[in-house]
């Protein structure tokens, strides 16, 4: 046995000459220099898992609110971040005088000063726990999917820290009265994804189902992305080894075992629930397999290996995963049935699987000997008896009652200041349009906007582009197509005088479009027909055109605007279809509304309203 486990019997450890310190470290972040190391790296991976959630929750929800889940990703980390350093990890782990089994007080916004002998430790172990909390508090994003006013969520976000980092310091906090009864809890079954999977339980019961959810029964709705969810699977896959063989917080000693074991049992616990997961889902559609109830079946297997994720020999860790996948399997669509709409599955992946890996610990654990994580003990079907089983159901229903109950109030809060839940016609037209001006095609947003504009008119909306599309090449290039048609005119030769700028050779010629901007050099070339042509088309475009000089060296060429007299004075909204395609300005590539809801169509949703005299708009 290493010395250094005689002289030092925690998990964490602390040189002896590392005494004079101004900052107060509890002992089970003690950590040795060689440590620092791991940790750091653990913690960058366990960031990644930030993409995991936002690949796999913006998969899961309908295209048009894709841009949104991630936006809310970024605001987890910056909001939730923020909070953290200023109250949540002294919250968690302060030792201050006036810290108490329920809640630790003191080493508030954490910067120890250059010099002091654990500056290092202390932020690497900060970083760990910033990672532990930034990911508990994006579970929640995906449960309040498609109707969460984004505004009220930055604000939710923003005091999301208390739901977790409150009872973390009850499991892992030297103050906690949980961790002082012999609560076990290596990497966070418990207080990362129970409370993640309570909080999002509570959201997405607070809020309402999505509109239309249940209209046709509990099945669930398509995935708007398949492969960016597997994709983020993977990627949380990966983040997991660095959560769970990063809480040995270390390699030195006898820590570096633990680790691989760690990383070893996590993915042994990862394999039981993938195989369980494509019997299920092959059994249950007779042959096909659901690529959700895969993605959650191995997430679940995850989540329930966590807590004990070194405590437990291989085979344990398999019989855990598929047990964890079983229960994923079933909760999810049985929280469908009672009508709480989780368009990514938190609150069962997350919350009914964390509550299994917090009980099985108390059940299979073994005592991990030199280190000390169990105090000692063992579980009920090791021979330890009921004691540490006992221990672990009660911290399961704690956590899962704080994360709960806390983030209720904690939205009806909020809801008093700003309203929590989307107006129906925002979520109708979808997050991305109407709170980040992002219009995707071919998502029924346009069918809506016809649908709903007798109701509710918004020009901004309406003048939203559609996404990854130039509107100005596109009509640059319809240009060109119309010229391309006319060459039937000339007998099959290509003429582009129509577009023709010989009158731009004198004094009084504008800039050519191509050479507008410091850093636009390019010179032109007037003997080039296709450049000539294309310098006017943006001219015309832009609505400005010019007469063609009549006689060589005569000057004064004044502008004219393509616009014809009966359209001037309108607005382009109050424009007809027939005008918007004689001006030009309408584009298939542009993803028109009246392509997705007819006219005929609007005019009767238009009596309806009781205002017949609303003019189509397209």
């Amino acid at each position: 046995m290493d010395g250094n486990w005689t002289m030092f019997p925690r998990i964490g450890l602390r040189s002896p000459n590392l005494t004079n310190t101004t900052v107060n470290l509890q002992e089970n972040f003690e950590i040795d220099l060689e440590d620092t190391n791991w940790i750091l790296t653990s913690s960058f991976i366990i960031f990644t898992m930030q993409t995991g959630f936002g690949m796999l929750e913006s998969g899961c929800v309908s295209i048009k609110n894709e841009a949104n889940i991630m936006m809310k990703n970024l605001a987890d980390i910056s909001l939730g971040g923020l909070t953290y350093w200023i109250f949540g990890y002294g919250m968690s782990f302060g030792e201050g005088a006036y810290s108490n089994p329920f809640i630790g007080v003191g080493d508030f916004l954490v910067d120890p000063p250059v010099g002091d002998a654990l500056m290092g430790p202390v932020f690497a172990s900060f970083l760990f726990q910033l990672s532990f909390a930034t990911t508990a508090t994006t579970i929640v994003s995906g449960a309040m999917a498609e109707r969460c006013n984004f505004k009220a969520y930055c604000v939710f976000s923003f005091l999301n820290t208390v739901v977790y980092c409150v009872p973390a310091g009850w499991v892992w906090g030297s103050h906690g009265f949980l961790n002082r009864m012999g609560a076990v809890d290596i990497a966070g079954s418990g207080p990362v994804h129970l409370i993640g999977g309570s909080s999002a339980f509570a959201s997405a019961l607070m809020l309402g189902p999505r509109l239309g959810r249940y209209a046709k029964g509990n099945d669930p709705l398509p995935l708007g992305n398949p492969v960016n969810a597997v994709m983020g699977t993977f990627v949380l896959w990966w983040g997991w080894l660095a959560f769970n063989s990063g809480s040995t917080y270390g390699v030195s000693g006898a820590k570096w075992q633990y680790a691989a074991r760690a990383a070893v049992m996590t993915m042994m616990g990862s394999f039981g629930g993938g195989c369980f997961g494509l019997l299920y889902t092959m059994i249950k559609h007779k042959g096909r397999a659901d690529v959700m109830e895969l993605i959650n079946s191995i997430l679940g297997a995850l989540v329930s290996i966590t807590a004990g994720c070194f405590l437990y020999r291989a085979w344990e860790a398999l019989i855990i995963g598929a047990i964890g996948a079983a229960i994923a399997s079933i909760t999810a669509p049985l929280f469908d049935r009672i009508r709480v709409d989780d368009p990514v599955g938190a609150s069962a992946v997350h919350g009914a699987c964390g509550f299994w890996g917090v009980v099985a610990v108390g059940l299979f654990a073994d005592n991990p000997i030199p280190m000390d994580t169990t105090n000692g003990r063992s579980g009920l079907f090791k021979g330890g008896g009921w004691y540490l089983l006992g221990v672990q159901t009660l911290t399961g229903v704690c956590l899962m009652a704080w994360g709960a109950l806390v983030t209720m109030a904690l939205l009806w809060i909020i809801d008093k200041v700003m309203p929590i839940r989307m107006d129906p016609y925002e979520e109708l037209l979808g997050a991305d349009l109407t709170e980040h001006k992002i219009r995707h095609g071919q998502v029924g947003v346009s069918r809506a906007v016809s649908a709903l504009r007798p109701f509710h008119r918004s020009n901004s909306i309406e003048e939203v582009g559609g996404i990854g599309v130039n509107t100005g090449h596109s009509l640059v290039v319809d240009k060109l197509h119309e010229a391309r048609e006319n060459a039937s005119k000339t007998k099959g030769k290509l003429n582009l005088h129509m577009f023709s700028n010989k009158a731009f050779v004198d004094d009084q010629q504008p800039e050519s479009a191509f050479k507008t901007g410091i850093l636009n050099k390019r010179p032109g070339n007037p003997e080039n027909e296709l450049h000539r042509a294309l310098d006017s088309m943006v001219n015309e475009i832009n609505g400005t055109n010019f007469n063609r000089r009549k006689g060589k060296g005569k000057k004064g060429v004044t502008p004219i605007q393509v616009l014809p007299e009966e359209i001037k004075g309108k607005k382009f909204k109050e424009l007809t279809v027939t005008e918007l395609e004689e001006l030009g300005e309408m584009n298939v590539s542009e993803d028109r509304f009246r392509y997705r809801f007819g006219e005929d169509d609007y005019k009767n949703d238009a009596i309806r309203s009781g205002n017949p005299n609303i003019r189509w708009i397209d």
